[in-house]
């Protein structure tokens, strides 16, 4: 079986589990003032620092959480939050924290309209405005930076999940000028479980979980310091996957040649015109759901998905490629490969003969229905 789901969740990397593995083999809890207790908490200071230089900010910015969609929520649930603004293509974690925000709209290549950002946040009361760093689904960078400062320059906090930027593209807190970014572990080859909510020095937050001051009485609760050291040795490799991006864009941009010159004019590649991370296609077999798409690579031993793979398994309509204005048998019919630190340029090539049978198979039903 080819796995090129890297966008759900990355295998996890040797020297990770190496790490975690070695973690659960000690014991203590590190609010405990024992030696055991203290030894835990030594660990989760060190990750704390790996993953605080990972993204260029100091270790007492870094939040452990449980994983992004937690981040997402202790930012977006804050008590006594400002209104919020954020994109109309947001990770399901976002959208159901904010069902009633006003939504930014995206242009034809799923990139967000500035002009539009400005007109919204010039009018609105001071809010707290998210938009993710990279589309999870087509791969296409957001102009955060350039949002934060038209939001700064309006008195709204910035709020970016940039989940799917870790390991695809540099990523600099201050750079961006924003005041919260997401991350989580699995994505970069880390556990699973574990994530990160960065925050700028001069916010406050509350904690969504009451209890203990565990992570500077920002998120209370025993410290998962296996998956927190996890991600601390993660973070740290990360910079290897940068140096892979050349690689993974060549590998990316002749696999999609190779699947539009199978599927012509049924071939729809949502987001090939912007910028985009190195490891991301979203193609498009027009007509066909995509849950068929997703269960005939399956067959053929490739491990590819739907968009989100947040949803319990359930797929619909891409509401990313929606908000692009894909037409319905474009929207319903989107597949997300995804790349990373374990795929070769064979995995590559078996995946788009998986994929001309898939073509074949089901244009070929198509058109003795249509007979």
């Amino acid at each position: 079986m080819i796995y090129l789901d890297y966008n759900a969740t990355a295998p996890t990397k040797p020297a990770v589990r190496a790490a975690v593995m070695e973690a659960m083999e000690r014991h203590g809890n590190p609010s405990s003032v024992h030696r055991y207790g203290r030894v835990a908490k030594k660990h989760i200071e060190a990750a704390r620092a790996s993953v605080a230089a990972f993204i260029g900010v100091k270790p007492a910015q870094v939040i452990f959480t449980s994983g992004g969609t937690e981040a997402n929520n202790m930012v977006l649930r804050r008590t006594g939050a400002a209104p919020i603004i954020t994109s109309s293509i947001e990770h399901d974690s976002v959208l159901a924290c904010a069902p009633d925000a006003a939504r930014i709209p995206v242009d034809a290549d799923g990139v967000i309209d500035l002009a539009a950002v400005q007109a919204i946040l010039a009018g609105a009361p001071p809010s707290l405005v998210s938009v993710m760093l990279v589309n999870n689904e087509t791969g296409v960078i957001q102009p955060v930076a350039e949002l934060a400062r038209v939001a700064k320059a309006h008195g709204h906090l910035v709020h970016t999940d940039a989940v799917q930027a870790a390991g695809r593209i540099a990523i600099d807190f201050t750079a961006l000028g924003v005041d919260f970014l997401t991350l989580s572990a699995h994505k970069i080859g880390g556990p699973q479980g574990i994530g990160a909510l960065i925050a700028g020095p001069k916010v406050t937050l509350q904690s969504l979980l009451k209890g203990g001051g565990q992570e500077m009485n920002r998120r209370a609760g025993t410290e998962n310091v296996a998956g927190i050291e996890g991600f601390g040795v993660a973070a740290q490799l990360a910079a290897d996957d940068l140096l892979a991006v050349p690689r993974l864009t060549k590998g990316r941009d002749e696999l999609q040649s190779r699947l539009v010159d199978i599927g012509g004019d049924d071939a729809v590649i949502p987001g090939a015109r912007a910028p985009r991370v190195a490891n991301t296609l979203c193609i498009a077999m027009r007509g066909v759901p995509s849950e068929t798409q997703v269960m005939g690579m399956d067959l053929e031993g490739i491990a590819v998905s739907a968009g989100s793979a947040c949803s319990s398994g359930k797929v619909k309509a891409s509401h990313v490629l929606q908000a692009m204005g894909c037409a319905n048998d474009i929207a319903g019919s989107g597949l997300r490969i995804s790349l990373g630190w374990n795929t070769q340029s064979t995995d590559l090539a078996r995946c788009a003969e998986a994929w001309r049978t898939l073509y074949q198979r089901t244009h070929t039903n198509r058109r003795q229905k249509a007979a």
